[in-house]
C-alpha cells in the first residue's frame, strides 16, 4: 500500500467492567451448564457493564489508557473512530460522546457498524488517513455493551457475549521506524446478513410493542452457519495478508483473532498448521465482545508479556454482515 507516510501503533489500552457473569451464574438463568459452555466455546466468564455505564463510558476509560501508553494528550488527537453495534443512541454517534467526555475539540468523530470486524475496519481507515498525510494521531476504539441485547432465555446466544472496550492510538511513523502497519484487507458479504442480526429498532422494524413481544429487540444467530463461515472468512483473510506481504506463517510471532469461540480460533489456526501456543486466546475471560474483542485480547497479551515490540502480528476478524478482515503489523 503506497502512501506519503506509514502508520504505527503508538499506544494501546483496554477496559473490562468489574461485574462478572460466570457460567455458573448462567446455570441459574437458562438451561445450560459450565462444562457444556466450556467444551463448545472455551468461555468461562464474561463482563457486564454497570447499569449507569453506556458504551461511551467504556470507550473513555480504554482511550485514556491508550493515550497514557502513547504519551500523548487528547489535544494531540486528530480523529476519533468508534467501532460498535451497541452505541449509546441511534444518533448521534457514540464517537461524538467520547469526544466531549475526553475533552477533544472539533475533531472528526464517527462510528463504524461492522460488528466484530469493526475495530479492524477502524484501524484500516485510520491507516489510510495517516498514509495520505492528512492526520498524525488517530484514536480507534472498539467497544460494546452487548449484554443489553441478550435474550437470557436463548441459551444459544446468551452464553456467548460480554461487554468491554479496547483502544489504539494509530500514529504517523518516523523515518526508519520498524514498528509499522504493513497492510490491511477488509471484506463484506451481504448475502449472509441474516445469519447474525438484531432485527428490531431500525427503519425496517421500528421499535414497537409488537417488536418487543416478538423478541426482535434481541440478537438472533444461526450458530452452525456462523461457525462455518467464520472459519472460512478468517482463514481467507489471513492467507490474503500473508500472500500480500510475502510472509510465511512461521514468520508470524502471534495471531490475534476475533475472540468469538475457542473452537473457531483452533480451526483457523489449523488451516495454517499454526501452533496454538502462538495464538492469543482470551475468550475464556471475556466471551465475545464483538468490536472490542481484538484490542482487548491484544492489550492483555502485551500486559502479560506475550506480545512484544518488534514482533510480527497477524490480526483477523469476522462479524455480522458478514464482514471480515485482517491486518499484518510489526508491533
Amino acid at each position: 500500500m503506497a502512501g506519503l507516510y506509514r502508520s504505527r501503533v503508538a499506544g494501546i489500552g483496554s477496559y473490562l467492567p468489574e461485574k462478572v457473569l460466570t457460567n455458573f451464574d448462567l446455570e441459574k438463568m437458562v438451561e445450560t451448564n459450565d462444562q457444556w459452555i466450556v467444551e463448545r466455546t472455551g468461555i468461562e466468564r464474561r463482563h457486564v457493564a454497570n447499569s449507569d455505564q453506556a458504551t461511551s463510558d467504556l470507550c473513555v476509560i480504554a482511550a485514556q489508557k491508550a493515550l497514557e501508553d502513547a504519551q500523548l494528550k487528547i489535544e494531540d488527537i486528530d480523529m476519533i473512530i468508534v467501532g460498535t453495534v451497541t452505541g449509546d443512541h441511534q444518533m448521534p454517534s457514540t464517537a461524538c460522546f467520547v469526544q466531549t467526555k475526553l475533552g477533544a475539540k472539533n475533531i472528526m468523530s464517527f462510528d463504524i457498524n461492522a460488528a466484530c470486524s469493526g475495530f479492524l475496519y477502524g484501524v484500516t481507515i485510520a491507516d489510510q488517513f495517516i498514509r495520505s498525510g492528512m492526520y498524525k494521531n488517530i484514536l480507534v476504539i472498539g467497544a460494546e455493551v452487548l449484554t443489553r441485547y441478550m435474550n437470557y432465555k436463548d441459551r444459544e446466544t446468551c452464553i456467548l457475549f460480554g461487554d468491554g472496550a479496547g483502544a489504539w492510538i494509530v500514529s504517523r511513523a518516523q523515518e526508519g521506524d520498524k514498528n509499522l502497519i504493513e497492510s490491511s484487507h477488509s471484506h463484506a458479504d451481504g448475502s449472509l446478513a441474516d445469519l447474525l442480526i438484531l432485527p428490531g429498532g431500525g427503519s425496517k422494524y421500528p421499535q414497537s410493542q409488537e417488536v418487543i413481544d416478538k423478541g426482535m429487540n434481541f440478537m438472533s444467530m444461526k450458530g452452525r452457519e456462523i461457525f462455518k463461515n467464520a472459519v472460512r472468512t478468517m482463514a481467507q483473510c489471513c492467507r490474503e495478508a500473508l500472500e500480500y506481504n510475502h510472509v510465511s506463517p512461521d514468520q508470524v510471532d502471534w495471531i490475534v483473532p476475533h475472540q468469538a469461540n475457542k473452537r473457531i480460533i483452533e480451526a483457523v489456526a489449523d488451516q495454517f498448521k499454526f501452533p496454538m501456543e502462538r495464538v492469543i486466546v482470551y475468550v475464556n475471560e471475556t466471551g465475545n465482545t464483538s468490536a472490542a474483542s481484538i484490542p482487548l485480547a491484544f492489550d492483555w497479551a502485551v500486559k502479560n508479556g506475550k506480545i512484544k515490540r518488534g514482533q510480527t502480528i497477524l490480526l483477523t476478524a469476522f462479524g455480522a454482515g458478514l464482514t471480515s478482515g485482517s491486518i499484518l503489523l510489526r508491533y
